[in-house]
């Protein structure tokens, strides 16, 4: 028997699956939590010890009962866009890992409008506080501040931090790289322009590598405990959090998308070749696969305000709640939720929208506000959809994640899109996509398919879809100051 151990570092807490390679059943899992702070409006950190210590327990618990000689090697998907500094001579961290939603370069970025263009053409990308390079500046600088010796920092994403706890090696994989704005998609290579653009010298930066390995051994911490010590394993795949879960449902197929619903949203299509739009997948064995993808700020977060608004008790799941309140509402009775928290991502880029609840009457009940939170959500996902459909048309779209569980949610999500949604079967598509890869290195394969996805048909007519569309998109243009 060949086992994988799957660790999937996310925003809010460490997953680890165990997965047996010639079934592809999974045989254990572990979990813990993973703290975040909100020390000023826009501001988002995590500790990145805390983090390292939520991955360790996690594996302890998925690996509780397993053999050492089974376990063949370490897969990793990992939350994108958040950084982390550390010192090379101590290898503890220098400041808060700064969290993907954390919004305090946004001002910064703004002076760097007009490079726009440039961004866009070197990494498919475009400026944003959100990717990497403005978070890592400001790491940079902070430290310079504070009498640092620069020559003495590392940074990296999510998982540059956890191969170097888990391999004493600074690396970084191609396709977590290629969401920094400092990455060529072309050359796949850091960029020196982009470097010097964002003030960010190249030797504090870790080596990229293709998404597979293997890399080097781990170091025998990583799941130790009384009755078990793994010794030195592989690293076998790397693979960003959405990257792992586009992956999972089809492997680069032309016409297979996902949409993530977790805190915030992503939206990924392959594409055939790189585009000036396309972010970068993964890089194995067959080359780079390159994918359109759009990324959503908030969604599950939108969801859990929007259920405490209305009454649900505080450990409530926001997307349970409202899905349960909005079963009594056949429509949103023209009411639209706008979760623009931290300003709109794909495809509009606002930072300046605002959230905003419209379209109330004295008639609007609870159960309508709850449905046009989901709603909010759904169109978001259309949203993106609809402006990737030329560079990357969608054939069908696999859900995963969190809000994917509410089967009201994604049978709007069907309705407002017109097409057929699949729901997969598992709750941990991001860790699955890890395993598949490393089984492809070990085996030549990825892992077999278990279970079977819930299909969701479209159930209104055109002309209801066109004017959900319309009453959604009059909202989004308020939200940005935009309506007459």
């Amino acid at each position: 028997m060949q086992l994988i151990l799957s660790i999937d570092q996310g925003t809010t807490s460490s997953k680890a699956l165990l997965v047996d390679t010639a079934s592809g059943t999974v045989l254990a899992e572990g979990s813990a939590p993973v703290a975040i702070a909100y020390p000023q409006p826009g501001w988002v950190e995590q500790d990145a010890l805390d983090i390292w210590q939520s991955v360790q327990a996690a594996a302890a618990r998925a690996l509780r009962g397993a053999r050492p000689d089974q376990v063949a090697g370490i897969a990793i998907s990992n939350q994108r866009e958040s950084v982390v500094a550390w010192s090379a001579s101590t290898g503890q961290p220098i400041g808060p890992v700064l969290g993907w939603q954390d919004s305090r370069t946004a001002d910064w970025c703004s002076g760097l409008a007009r490079h726009d263009g440039l961004i866009n053409e070197r990494t498919g990308l475009h400026l944003d506080a959100m990717f990497s390079a403005p978070k890592l500046r400001w790491l940079l600088h902070n430290a310079a501040e504070r009498g640092l010796d620069l020559g003495d920092l590392r940074v990296g994403t999510i998982d540059s931090w956890l191969l170097y706890k888990l391999t004493g090696e600074h690396l970084i994989e191609a396709g977590n790289a290629s969401r920094t704005l400092l990455f060529n998609t072309a050359t796949l290579d850091w960029d020196e322009d982009l470097l010097d653009l964002f003030q960010v010298p190249r030797h504090v930066l870790p080596t990229v590598r293709p998404s597979v390995g293997p890399f080097a051994a781990a170091l025998p911490d990583l799941g130790s405990q009384d009755s078990l010590s793994l010794g030195a394993i592989p690293v076998l795949a790397v693979l960003a959090d959405s990257h792992a879960a586009l992956f999972h449902h089809g492997q680069g197929a032309a016409g297979v998308g996902k949409a993530t619903y977790g805190t915030g949203s992503s939206v990924m299509l392959p594409t055939t070749g790189r585009t000036r739009e396309s972010t970068l997948a993964w890089v194995d064995a067959t080359g780079a696969q390159y994918a359109s993808e759009g990324n959503i700020l908030t969604s599950g977060a939108g969801l859990d305000w929007l259920a405490r608004t209305l009454g649900a008790p505080d450990d409530a799941i926001g997307g349970a709640y409202l899905t349960t309140l909005a079963a009594g509402a056949r429509d949103s009775g023209g009411a639209a939720f706008v979760p623009a928290f931290t300003g709109l991502g794909a495809p509009h880029w606002d930072r300046a929208a605002t959230g905003l609840l419209s379209g109330l009457t004295g008639a609007t009940s609870r159960a309508q506000i709850a449905r046009a939170g989901l709603e909010g959500v759904a169109n978001q996902v259309t949203d993106v959809v609809e402006a990737v459909a030329d560079s990357a048309p969608l054939g069908r779209l696999v859900a995963d994640g969190g809000a994917s569980a509410s089967p009201l949610l994604m049978q709007i999500q069907a309705d407002l899109l017109g097409r057929p949604v699949e729901v997969s079967p598992l709750p941990f598509a991001s860790a699955l996509g890890a395993a598949d890869l490393a089984a492809v290195v070990l085996t030549g394969q990825p892992l077999p398919k278990s279970g079977t996805p819930t299909v969701f048909e479209p159930a209104i007519t055109d002309s209801e879809r066109r004017r959900a569309r319309a009453t959604w998109r009059q909202a989004v243009l308020r939200s940005r100051g935009h309506a007459i």
